[in-house]
């Protein structure tokens, strides 16, 4: 390839980042902007589409000026992006008609429970792989219609699109000439039939979905269109899209099956390869498509934490009690153990495997001797905490006994946390030397697509370990710890009346 590289656009749910990657997987150029988080309610959460493109349009050029790279050094983009989260725009114009509702918001909690009760659980579940939540994109859509003044009859017209925020970038990127979006993303709209690989008919009409909104879908590997010359000053095709999750369970190699990784960002996301076969779980995993290439499609169960990294933000932005998130890693270290304390950062509700909306965040155990180092170190615990309640029931419902996990994410850079994840499972925990594994596998799909690499046996030679952390605590001790947080959890559940 010589001095040619692939350019990731990794878009994620508090900031855009790119990061450009060369033929051995490695990390030449990366920029990274923030952008705002709107709460017009308690448990409301929007992103401004129209930043969001900015922001990511802003760290691209900022990533090849910064590190003297040429468009025309680039062989194809990838993209990678926070999933479920939803824009709609008119068709006609490019503007959205409201805000990007994410997939952290809570409002359609309680059209989520009309539908259970309707007796709708069953049937989306079959055919999605994914349980009734206001997590998914079709609520979303569904409140959109119906809230935004004249947005009914617009749909109805067909004068809207909807898509999730890598079709949003695709439209802008190629100035309108695509709306598409790749399996994996689509797999997560609650819209999507994954056995047949169609927009499902039914579920539309569930949802009031016209079908003329939602976007073509395409392999995860392969052409999704060409970015227009006005942004960079040359065309340059879009060969790989996945959604954030399943990017780095690309990223990580974990190509066989019953291979696990967990990304430790905004939320914590652990998903497991089950291959050529699709597993429902009847305990609250979920079921989606991990990626599709060459027109084979293979699946994964999934468990969704829905605050990990966000519990550190919270602590820093809302709370003050650190400035950086690489500070709670010595905070955690200056005490032996949190001194009794539990935080379930229940935020937004609880996902897998409670699905509680109506959970909310409790901090227990309190003593007058407990101070902020204790605080941190409960709410990094509290990430391994709920790591440990997903891969529990991943292990009991895909019949595989998990022998070790991948980690990446930013959170995974923190020793304690890597440490004491491995003392909670029992089991080791990898880190591998380049953990940027969410764009790295937009950038290994899209490599796939453009032919830089020529199959996924080539990319597993890439993935290489940094850091394997052993577990080293006293099983009465693990066993103690986790009877403690399942009781914490009791504690938090329901805090919301329905």
């Amino acid at each position: 390839m010589g001095n040619k590289y692939i350019l990731a656009l990794d878009q994620g749910t508090t900031s855009c980042r790119t990061i450009v990657f060369d033929k051995l997987g490695q990390t030449v150029a990366k920029e990274s902007k923030e952008f705002n988080q709107i709460y017009p309610h308690p448990g409301w959460v929007e992103h401004d589409p129209e930043e969001i493109w900015e922001c990511q349009l802003f760290t691209v050029r900022q990533a090849l000026k910064n590190n003297n790279i040429f468009p025309q050094d680039i062989i194809s983009i990838g993209i990678t992006n926070q999933r479920e989260t939803l824009v709609v725009w008119n068709r006609h114009t490019g503007k959205p008609i409201y805000n990007a509702i994410v997939w952290q918001c809570r409002r359609t909690a309680d059209f989520c429970e009309e539908l259970k009760k309707k007796g709708m659980q069953e049937i989306i579940q079959k055919k999605t792989g994914l349980v009734v939540d206001a997590y998914f994109s079709a609520t979303k859509l569904h409140w959109i219609i119906n809230h935004v003044p004249g947005a009914q009859v617009m749909a109805a017209e067909g004068d809207l699109l909807a898509g999730t925020i890598d079709s949003w970038l695709i439209w802008k990127l190629t100035n309108g000439e695509g709306h598409v979006t790749d399996h994996s993303n689509a797999s997560r709209t609650m819209l999507y039939n994954i056995d047949k690989l169609s927009w499902d008919e039914e579920l539309l009409e569930i949802f009031g979905v016209p079908r003329s909104m939602l976007p073509e879908v395409k392999d995860s590997s392969g052409y999704f269109g060409s970015i227009d010359d006005k942004w960079l000053g040359k065309r340059i095709p879009i060969t790989g899209v996945a959604g954030d999750q399943h990017a780095a369970l690309f990223g990580q190699a974990c190509f066989g099956e019953g291979m696990v990784k967990n990304t430790y960002g905004t939320g914590c996301f652990i998903l497991m390869n089950t291959g050529g076969s699709k597993k429902i779980s009847s305990g609250g995993l979920l079921t989606t498509i991990a990626w599709s290439i060459d027109n084979k499609t293979e699946y994964a169960f999934e468990g969704s934490v829905f605050s990990a990294g966000a519990a550190v933000q919270w602590l820093r932005d809302e709370l003050g009690i650190i400035k950086s998130a690489e500070e709670t890693e010595d905070l955690a270290m200056a005490v032996k153990d949190t001194s009794g304390v539990y935080a379930v950062p229940a935020f937004v509700g609880l996902g897998a495997p409670y699905w509680d909306p109506y959970a909310r965040g409790a901090i227990l155990g309190l003593t007058r001797g407990a101070n902020r180092n204790h605080l941190v170190r409960a709410v990094l615990e509290s990430i391994a905490y709920q790591t440990k309640d997903v891969l529990d029931l991943m292990e009991k419902e895909s019949n595989i006994d998990i022998p070790e996990i991948r980690a990446d994410g930013g959170a995974s850079a923190n020793n304690f946390l890597m440490q004491f994840q491995a003392d909670i499972l029992d089991i080791p925990v990898l880190r591998p030397e380049n953990i940027e594994t969410t764009a790295r596998g937009a950038a290994f799909l899209a490599g796939l697509g453009a032919g830089v690499w020529t199959n996924k046996e080539e990319i597993s030679q890439i993935w290489k370990e940094e850091q394997k952390f052993v577990p080293k605590m006293d099983n009465d001790l693990r066993q103690e710890k986790y009877r403690l947080w399942k009781k914490a959890i009791i504690r938090a559940r329901e805090w919301i009346e329905a």
